[in-house]
Protein backbone atom coordinates (compact mmCIF):
# COMPACT_ATOMS: atom_id res chain seq x y z
CA UNK A 1 0.00 0.00 0.00
CA UNK A 2 2.78 2.16 0.70
CA UNK A 3 4.66 1.47 -2.76
CA UNK A 4 1.40 2.54 -4.99
CA UNK A 5 1.12 5.87 -2.55
CA UNK A 6 4.47 6.82 -2.88
CA UNK A 7 4.17 5.76 -7.02
CA UNK A 8 1.35 8.45 -7.46
CA UNK A 9 2.81 10.86 -5.09
CA UNK A 10 6.00 10.90 -7.34
CA UNK A 11 3.66 10.94 -11.09
CA UNK A 12 1.46 13.75 -9.91
CA UNK A 13 3.59 17.13 -10.27
CA UNK A 14 4.90 15.23 -13.61
CA UNK A 15 1.21 14.75 -15.05
CA UNK A 16 -0.04 17.93 -14.21
CA UNK A 17 3.09 19.07 -16.13
CA UNK A 18 2.23 17.52 -18.83
CA UNK A 19 -0.51 18.93 -19.53
CA UNK A 20 0.99 22.31 -19.06
CA UNK A 21 3.18 20.69 -22.57
CA UNK A 22 0.12 19.90 -24.02
CA UNK A 23 -1.76 22.59 -23.42
CA UNK A 24 0.78 24.71 -25.06
CA UNK A 25 0.69 22.26 -27.92
CA UNK A 26 -2.74 22.64 -28.89
CA UNK A 27 -3.33 26.24 -27.79
CA UNK A 28 -0.41 27.33 -30.51
CA UNK A 29 -0.38 24.68 -32.82
CA UNK A 30 -4.36 23.83 -33.24
CA UNK A 31 -5.99 26.86 -32.08
CA UNK A 32 -7.82 25.32 -29.51
CA UNK A 33 -8.08 26.09 -26.12
CA UNK A 34 -9.62 23.56 -24.35
CA UNK A 35 -6.99 23.38 -21.33
CA UNK A 36 -6.15 27.08 -21.26
CA UNK A 37 -8.20 29.61 -19.99
CA UNK A 38 -8.54 32.87 -18.61
CA UNK A 39 -9.83 32.84 -15.26
CA UNK A 40 -11.16 35.74 -12.78
CA UNK A 41 -8.50 36.05 -10.32
CA UNK A 42 -11.30 36.94 -7.39
CA UNK A 43 -12.45 33.07 -8.18
CA UNK A 44 -9.51 31.53 -7.42
CA UNK A 45 -8.74 30.26 -3.96
CA UNK A 46 -5.38 29.69 -2.17
CA UNK A 47 -4.17 25.80 -2.33
CA UNK A 48 -5.28 25.48 1.96
CA UNK A 49 -2.41 22.61 1.83
CA UNK A 50 0.54 25.82 0.61
CA UNK A 51 3.58 24.85 2.35
CA UNK A 52 5.00 28.14 1.67
CA UNK A 53 4.16 31.05 4.24
CA UNK A 54 6.58 33.97 2.88
CA UNK A 55 6.29 35.53 -0.10
CA UNK A 56 9.63 37.79 -0.88
CA UNK A 57 7.60 40.71 -2.01
CA UNK A 58 9.85 42.11 -4.09
CA UNK A 59 10.89 39.21 -6.20
CA UNK A 60 6.86 39.06 -7.20
CA UNK A 61 7.32 43.27 -7.91
CA UNK A 62 10.14 41.73 -10.26
CA UNK A 63 8.06 38.95 -11.15
CA UNK A 64 5.13 41.81 -11.77
CA UNK A 65 7.34 43.81 -14.34
CA UNK A 66 8.16 41.15 -16.31
CA UNK A 67 4.68 39.35 -16.71
CA UNK A 68 3.58 43.11 -17.43
CA UNK A 69 6.49 43.58 -19.99
CA UNK A 70 6.46 40.10 -21.79
CA UNK A 71 2.69 38.74 -20.75
CA UNK A 72 2.28 35.09 -18.47
CA UNK A 73 4.37 33.09 -20.54
CA UNK A 74 3.51 29.97 -18.16
CA UNK A 75 0.04 29.19 -17.09
CA UNK A 76 -1.47 28.33 -13.55
CA UNK A 77 -2.38 25.04 -12.37
CA UNK A 78 -5.71 24.73 -10.63
CA UNK A 79 -8.42 22.79 -9.81
CA UNK A 80 -12.07 23.03 -10.19
CA UNK A 81 -14.18 22.77 -6.80
CA UNK A 82 -17.88 24.14 -7.30
CA UNK A 83 -18.31 27.34 -8.97
CA UNK A 84 -14.78 28.25 -7.39
CA UNK A 85 -11.02 27.08 -8.52
CA UNK A 86 -8.55 25.78 -5.95
CA UNK A 87 -4.83 26.99 -6.94
CA UNK A 88 -2.71 23.98 -7.32
CA UNK A 89 0.73 25.30 -8.89
CA UNK A 90 1.82 29.39 -9.22
CA UNK A 91 0.91 31.27 -6.63
CA UNK A 92 3.89 34.02 -7.28
CA UNK A 93 2.25 34.22 -10.71
CA UNK A 94 -1.22 34.67 -9.13
CA UNK A 95 0.45 37.28 -6.88
CA UNK A 96 2.14 38.99 -9.51
CA UNK A 97 -0.79 39.42 -11.89
CA UNK A 98 -2.86 40.73 -9.35
CA UNK A 99 -0.26 43.30 -8.83
CA UNK A 100 -0.62 44.45 -12.09
CA UNK A 101 -4.69 44.69 -11.38
CA UNK A 102 -5.47 42.39 -14.12
CA UNK A 103 -9.06 40.55 -13.54
CA UNK A 104 -8.10 37.25 -15.48
CA UNK A 105 -5.19 35.09 -15.83
CA UNK A 106 -4.45 32.47 -17.55
CA UNK A 107 -4.68 28.82 -16.06
CA UNK A 108 -5.26 25.57 -16.84
CA UNK A 109 -7.76 23.42 -15.05
CA UNK A 110 -6.53 19.79 -14.37
CA UNK A 111 -8.52 16.85 -14.07
CA UNK A 112 -7.59 15.78 -10.35
CA UNK A 113 -9.15 14.42 -7.59
CA UNK A 114 -8.91 16.89 -4.13
CA UNK A 115 -7.26 14.00 -1.96
CA UNK A 116 -4.23 14.65 -4.27
CA UNK A 117 -4.17 18.65 -3.83
CA UNK A 118 -1.53 18.42 -0.81
CA UNK A 119 0.87 15.95 -2.47
CA UNK A 120 1.01 18.15 -5.27
CA UNK A 121 1.31 21.45 -3.48
CA UNK A 122 4.15 20.01 -1.07
CA UNK A 123 5.85 18.57 -4.54
CA UNK A 124 5.85 21.50 -6.54
CA UNK A 125 6.54 23.27 -3.73
CA UNK A 126 9.81 21.28 -3.20
CA UNK A 127 11.32 21.04 -6.24
CA UNK A 128 10.47 24.36 -7.85
CA UNK A 129 10.56 26.95 -5.34
CA UNK A 130 12.72 28.67 -2.67
CA UNK A 131 11.34 27.84 0.50
CA UNK A 132 12.99 29.21 3.59
CA UNK A 133 14.67 26.18 5.47
CA UNK A 134 12.23 25.44 7.91
CA UNK A 135 9.50 25.50 5.80
CA UNK A 136 11.38 22.97 3.59
CA UNK A 137 11.97 20.71 6.06
CA UNK A 138 8.47 20.81 7.22
CA UNK A 139 7.40 19.92 4.14
CA UNK A 140 9.57 17.46 3.73
CA UNK A 141 8.58 15.97 7.40
CA UNK A 142 4.86 16.00 5.89
CA UNK A 143 5.66 14.00 3.01
CA UNK A 144 7.55 11.28 4.67
CA UNK A 145 4.83 11.10 7.79
CA UNK A 146 1.61 11.57 5.27
CA UNK A 147 2.58 8.86 2.61
CA UNK A 148 4.62 6.46 4.78
CA UNK A 149 8.03 6.93 2.71
CA UNK A 150 11.84 6.46 3.72
CA UNK A 151 14.34 9.29 2.81
CA UNK A 152 15.87 7.53 0.54
CA UNK A 153 12.07 7.12 -1.35
CA UNK A 154 12.27 10.87 -0.91
CA UNK A 155 15.47 11.62 -2.70
CA UNK A 156 14.15 9.97 -5.52
CA UNK A 157 10.30 11.38 -5.72
CA UNK A 158 12.01 15.15 -5.81
CA UNK A 159 15.11 14.20 -7.14
CA UNK A 160 17.42 16.10 -4.11
CA UNK A 161 20.09 13.99 -2.00
CA UNK A 162 19.80 12.12 0.89
CA UNK A 163 22.45 14.12 2.94
CA UNK A 164 20.79 17.64 2.21
CA UNK A 165 16.89 15.88 3.03
CA UNK A 166 18.63 14.54 6.50
CA UNK A 167 20.38 18.05 7.55
CA UNK A 168 17.03 19.65 6.47
CA UNK A 169 15.15 17.81 8.54
CA UNK A 170 17.52 17.90 11.59
CA UNK A 171 16.64 21.47 11.93
CA UNK A 172 13.34 19.98 13.20
CA UNK A 173 14.99 19.55 16.51
CA UNK A 174 15.67 22.82 17.13
CA UNK A 175 14.88 24.98 19.83
CA UNK A 176 11.62 27.36 18.71
CA UNK A 177 13.52 30.36 19.51
CA UNK A 178 15.77 29.23 16.83
CA UNK A 179 13.60 27.89 13.74
CA UNK A 180 12.44 31.59 14.30
CA UNK A 181 15.61 33.04 13.60
CA UNK A 182 16.48 30.81 10.99
CA UNK A 183 12.72 31.95 9.09
CA UNK A 184 13.56 35.07 9.92
CA UNK A 185 16.57 35.33 8.31
CA UNK A 186 18.60 36.30 11.57
CA UNK A 187 21.03 33.16 11.36
CA UNK A 188 21.53 31.26 7.91
CA UNK A 189 21.02 27.42 7.62
CA UNK A 190 24.62 27.23 7.78
CA UNK A 191 24.46 28.80 11.47
CA UNK A 192 21.57 26.56 11.99
CA UNK A 193 23.37 23.21 11.10
CA UNK A 194 26.11 24.07 13.86
CA UNK A 195 23.88 24.23 16.69
CA UNK A 196 21.97 20.67 15.64
CA UNK A 197 23.06 18.30 18.49
CA UNK A 198 23.85 20.48 21.34
CA UNK A 199 21.80 20.52 24.35
CA UNK A 200 19.10 23.04 24.88
CA UNK A 201 20.80 25.64 27.37
CA UNK A 202 23.96 25.69 25.07
CA UNK A 203 22.25 26.39 21.89
CA UNK A 204 20.60 29.03 23.66
CA UNK A 205 23.72 30.65 24.39
CA UNK A 206 25.32 30.17 21.33
CA UNK A 207 22.22 31.66 19.14
CA UNK A 208 22.53 34.64 21.42
CA UNK A 209 26.05 35.10 20.46
CA UNK A 210 25.45 34.52 16.68
CA UNK A 211 23.29 36.92 16.78
CA UNK A 212 24.53 39.73 19.33
CA UNK A 213 27.81 39.54 17.96
CA UNK A 214 27.05 38.93 14.14
CA UNK A 215 29.20 35.39 14.42
CA UNK A 216 29.89 34.16 10.80
CA UNK A 217 29.38 29.99 10.47
CA UNK A 218 32.93 29.68 10.72
CA UNK A 219 33.53 31.43 13.99
CA UNK A 220 30.24 29.82 15.14
CA UNK A 221 31.67 26.43 14.22
CA UNK A 222 34.73 27.19 16.21
CA UNK A 223 32.86 28.17 19.38
CA UNK A 224 31.11 25.48 19.31
CA UNK A 225 34.04 23.12 19.24
CA UNK A 226 35.36 25.09 22.26
CA UNK A 227 31.86 24.67 24.13
CA UNK A 228 32.61 20.46 23.11
CA UNK A 229 35.94 20.34 24.09
CA UNK A 230 35.51 22.04 27.16
CA UNK A 231 33.13 19.49 28.69
CA UNK A 232 35.52 16.68 28.20
CA UNK A 233 38.74 16.60 29.49
CA UNK A 234 37.15 17.31 33.03
CA UNK A 235 35.90 14.38 33.06
CA UNK A 236 38.58 12.43 32.56
CA UNK A 237 40.67 14.59 35.03
CA UNK A 238 38.14 13.48 37.59
CA UNK A 239 39.18 9.95 37.20
CA UNK A 240 42.73 9.91 36.70
CA UNK A 241 43.88 12.21 39.51
CA UNK A 242 42.06 10.73 42.32
CA UNK A 243 45.02 9.68 44.54
CA UNK A 244 46.20 13.17 43.00
CA UNK A 245 42.91 14.89 45.18
CA UNK A 246 43.02 12.81 48.30
CA UNK A 247 47.31 14.09 48.41
CA UNK A 248 45.75 18.04 48.35
CA UNK A 249 42.79 16.74 51.11
CA UNK A 250 45.89 15.40 53.24
CA UNK A 251 48.32 18.71 52.69
CA UNK A 252 45.01 20.71 53.46
CA UNK A 253 44.28 19.08 56.76
CA UNK A 254 48.09 19.51 58.17
CA UNK A 255 48.56 23.34 56.95
CA UNK A 256 45.45 24.06 58.48
CA UNK A 257 46.99 23.59 62.08
CA UNK A 258 48.95 27.21 60.91
CA UNK A 259 45.61 29.12 59.68
CA UNK A 260 42.55 28.94 57.41
CA UNK A 261 43.49 27.14 54.40
CA UNK A 262 41.93 27.84 51.20
CA UNK A 263 42.85 25.78 47.64
CA UNK A 264 40.97 26.88 44.51
CA UNK A 265 41.85 27.36 41.05
CA UNK A 266 45.49 26.01 41.60
CA UNK A 267 46.18 28.04 44.46
CA UNK A 268 46.74 27.70 47.82
CA UNK A 269 45.76 30.33 50.54
CA UNK A 270 46.94 30.28 54.37
CA UNK A 271 45.01 33.01 56.54
CA UNK A 272 47.49 33.01 59.62
CA UNK A 273 46.13 34.87 62.95
CA UNK A 274 49.34 36.65 63.58
CA UNK A 275 53.10 36.47 63.05
CA UNK A 276 53.83 33.90 65.16
CA UNK A 277 51.62 31.10 62.95
CA UNK A 278 54.02 32.12 60.39
CA UNK A 279 57.11 31.65 62.40
CA UNK A 280 55.81 28.12 63.42
CA UNK A 281 55.11 27.33 59.08
CA UNK A 282 58.79 28.59 58.50
CA UNK A 283 60.19 26.33 61.33
CA UNK A 284 58.33 23.51 59.86
CA UNK A 285 59.07 23.90 56.52
CA UNK A 286 62.88 24.73 57.03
Amino acid sequence: MAKSKKLSLGRGLDAILGDVEMAYTKEFESGKKDFVLEINVDKIKPNPYQPRKYFDETAISELSASIKRHGLIQPIIVFKKDDEYVLIAGERRLRAVKLLGNSTIKAIVADIESKNLRELALIENVQRQDLNPMELANSYKELIDEYKITQDDLSDIIKKSRSQITNTLRLLTLLDKTKEALSDNKISQGHAKVLVGLDKEKEEEVLNTIIGQKLSVRQTEDLVKKIKSGNKPGIKKEKLDLNFISEIKNLKTKLSNFGKISIKDKKISIEFKDISEIKKLIDKIS
